[in-house]
């Protein structure tokens, strides 16, 4: 359970600062509310709320940029379609931030298709939530991430380019995605992706896993090699893409 902002415990558009405590195996982090407003898509209207992790320390008073570095800093967003307090097995899809897809249209992965085919199916199913985090690159953050990329070009793969600068295979976190299904009231969930290693996290941290939800979209030139990669060396649950043929213009649209 959550302890809602005081001043409107009832209402989901309180901002302020909540503590989550958490019955589960380990407790989420406290969180800052710091916005939220409806927003129209292309998918329908969804509810955009902006969380933040509030700085050790500063959990009972102060204003929300006070001591705020690094993750503390950083905002994260629940992005959420219909009425979800209270709902089980409710499809969630816990996406990692990619700048290079979803803002300036890289073909080298599949995270922008991703992405829309969630809000699209969300939206189909009449309620559900994207949890968008702010963990670049799996984590690694932009910068490496493109120097990831430019070991690539070379010829090595996703898991080889980060293990030669020093970097973990994965060093995503998802205790902020916990603690905002906390605070949205959400009692289960089926989980929207092709990771079972994140269904094993989010299970660890409390989260009741109903199911997951296969999110498979199809490959173009470009990113094919890297979702084989993810398939044979990160145990993703994906089709073998690299003996087939691949269209970059639908597979950019998702379609």
């Amino acid at each position: 359970m959550h302890v809602p902002p005081k001043g409107d415990p009832a209402s989901l558009g309180s901002i302020g600062k909540f503590e989550v405590k958490r019955s589960s195996k380990k407790p989420g982090p406290a969180l800052e509310l710091h916005a939220s407003s409806p927003i129209p898509t292309q998918f329908g209207e969804f509810e955009l709320k902006v969380f933040a992790r509030i700085p050790p320390g500063n959990e009972s008073g102060g204003s929300e940029s006070e001591a705020a570095t690094g993750e503390t800093a950083r905002e994260h967003v629940a992005l959420v379609y219909g009425d979800v307090r209270g709902a089980r097995a409710l499809p969630v899809r816990v996406h990692s931030e990619c700048m290079t897809s979803e803002v300036f249209g890289s073909l080298k992965c599949d995270c922008k298709a991703q992405l829309e085919w969630a809000m699209a199916e969300i939206a189909r199913q009449g309620a559900g939530a994207i949890l968008y985090l702010r963990q670049e690159g799996r984590g690694i953050g932009l910068a490496n991430k493109i120097r990831a990329y430019e070991l690539q070009a070379r010829g090595h793969d996703t898991v080889d380019a980060n293990r030669m600068l020093g970097l973990p295979d994965d060093a995503r976190n998802y205790d902020i995605a916990a603690s905002m299904l906390d605070y949205l009231g959400v009692e289960s969930i089926r989980l929207m992706t092709n990771n079972p290693e994140k269904v094993r996290a989010m299970r660890a941290l409390g989260v009741q896993v109903d199911d997951r939800i296969p999110v498979v979209v199809e490959p173009n030139t470009f990113s094919a090699g890297y979702l084989e990669t993810k398939r044979l060396r990160m145990s993703h649950d994906l089709p073998a893409y690299l003996n087939q043929p691949v269209n970059v213009k639908r597979a950019a649209n998702g379609k």
